[in-house]
């Protein structure tokens, strides 16, 4: 049986993730993956002629621990002779002021490090210590958040940077299960950190390693981890092939109409020129695009953008309050933002619910269940055959009818905004009652404010 050594070789040299006298950046956080990565790298770089470089960053999320990582991995490298490089960032700010998640500001801000760090070293690639366990793990994460096949194939051996196109990154352990390299580091006798936070069921991918797939090994697929491993070799070739399709349309300067294009490549299509963008890709940002051509789309406060009747997504110009069509589709991802549509200014913040002292009764202010409304929302006015259920009644009215029951005059009528959902049910209509599902209950956990201010129409 080969040495894991032997085994970490033949990978790197058949998937061509390193080449002969490589400059290659280590990232290398102290815990066991990480270490054993290094350790690899290490006893492989003199035949190979490659020059180490580490990097570690310090997410300063568990105080005094986060420091003594940084201080371990600097005796590591001190003491292997290697040059290192230390970052630092400030993660639970990130994740406030971006509206992420603690995990993703993290992914992000490491992400930015090693990329800076590598452009700086001049080192045109960054090994990660990813391993077979790691893959399954996120598989199901993905897979509870709806993820599509692209998701569901998971990291890949060899990738770019997400924030530099110029930085490689190889993950040569991808294959190894944890089990494996354990053993080693037991047999060698290696060094390394824990990270507490890893036993913490509050975080859903400790639950996902020390739940779920423990009952899906014992009661329900002994080898999971090989299935699943199998199933995103699979859809990592699938979504390879509508990467193809998509890039080859985009070349084109075809007459063929977008809308008439199967929906998997219409998909792609969108996801390929909004990441290009630099714009974060999600299932309903597609779908309000595909819903909305020739329309533009809020993905960000003061950010729209719009795709043509040709599958093309440009950036709107100009400012979001000189907006003026008679439909708009708005993104309520985040904490907070503001917009204009048709004349009115208009502001929203999420808050909790719960202490938060909410006071109502105030004029040009709603208060909805920010669960219900969703993170996408269209803005327009009132149309032929809209129907309503206002906040206390028991079911739905024709708007029509609502409006002649107030006594609102037509010119009135057809002025007055509307909010839906992405499934087009009305949750406000400007000046009058918010919708009965989007109401506080009991159960609401984070409230939406909507604010408004009415300008001059034009």
């Amino acid at each position: 049986m080969k040495t894991l050594l032997e085994h970490v070789e033949r990978s790197i040299r058949e998937r061509k993730l390193l080449g002969p006298g490589a400059k290659i950046l280590v990232a290398v956080s102290g815990g066991l993956d990480s270490m054993v990565l290094l350790q690899l790298l290490q006893a492989l770089a003199t035949r190979s002629s490659w020059r180490l470089c580490i990097a570690h960053f310090n997410h300063q999320l568990r105080g005094r621990a986060s420091d003594v990582d940084e201080q371990f991995v600097k005796k590591v490298a001190a003491k292997l002779g290697l040059p290192i490089r230390v970052g630092r960032g400030a993660v639970k700010s990130r994740a406030k002021q971006t509206g992420v998640s603690i995990e993703m500001a993290a992914r992000e801000l490491r992400h930015e490090f090693l990329a800076s760090t590598a452009r700086r070293l001049k080192c045109p690639v960054v090994a990660l210590a990813h391993h077979a366990d790691d893959q399954v793990e996120l598989f199901l994460l993905r897979l509870l958040r709806g993820a599509g096949a692209e998701g569901l194939a998971g990291m890949k051996w060899n990738t770019v940077s997400p924030v530099d196109q110029g930085v490689r990154m190889v993950r040569p352990l991808l294959d190894i299960a944890r089990k494996t390299l354990e053993e080693f580091v037991q047999q060698r006798g290696i060094r390394y950190r824990e990270d507490a936070t890893n036993d913490s069921v509050d975080i859903l991918r400790n639950r996902v390693r020390h739940e779920l797939l423990p009952l899906l090994r014992q009661r329900f697929q002994p080898a999971l981890d090989r299935t699943i491993l199998r199933v995103t070799d699979i859809l990592r070739a699938d979504a390879e092939i509508a990467d193809e399709a998509a890039r080859a349309w985009l070349k084109l300067k075809s007459s063929r109409r977008f809308a008439e294009q199967s929906v998997g490549l219409q998909r792609r299509i969108l996801q390929l020129q909004l990441r290009e963008e630099g714009i974060r890709v999600d299932f309903d940002l597609i779908e309000l695009m595909r819903g909305s051509l020739g329309h533009p789309v809020s993905v960000a406060p003061g950010l729209w953008v719009q795709c043509d009747e040709a599958g093309r997504v440009t950036r709107v110009s100009g400012s979001a309050k000189r907006f003026r069509l008679g439909h708009a589709k708005v993104s309520l991802k985040g904490e907070s933002g503001e917009l204009a549509f048709d004349g009115t200014e208009i502001s929203w913040r999420k808050v909790r619910v719960r202490g938060a002292g909410i006071r109502r009764g105030i004029p040009n202010r709603e208060i909805f269940d920010a669960g219900r409304v969703g993170d996408h929302i269209s803005l327009r006015h009132w149309r032929a055959g809209d129907r309503f259920q206002p906040i206390g009644m028991r079911a739905a009215v024709k708007l029509q009818d609502w409006f002649t029951n107030r006594k609102i005059p037509p010119d009135k009528r057809r002025r007055l905004i509307v909010a839906t959902t992405i499934g087009g049910e009305i949750l406000w209509v400007e000046g009058e009652r918010i919708g009965e599902r989007f109401k506080l209950t009991d159960g609401t956990r984070r409230g939406l404010i909507w604010s408004w201010k009415r300008g001059q129409t034009t």
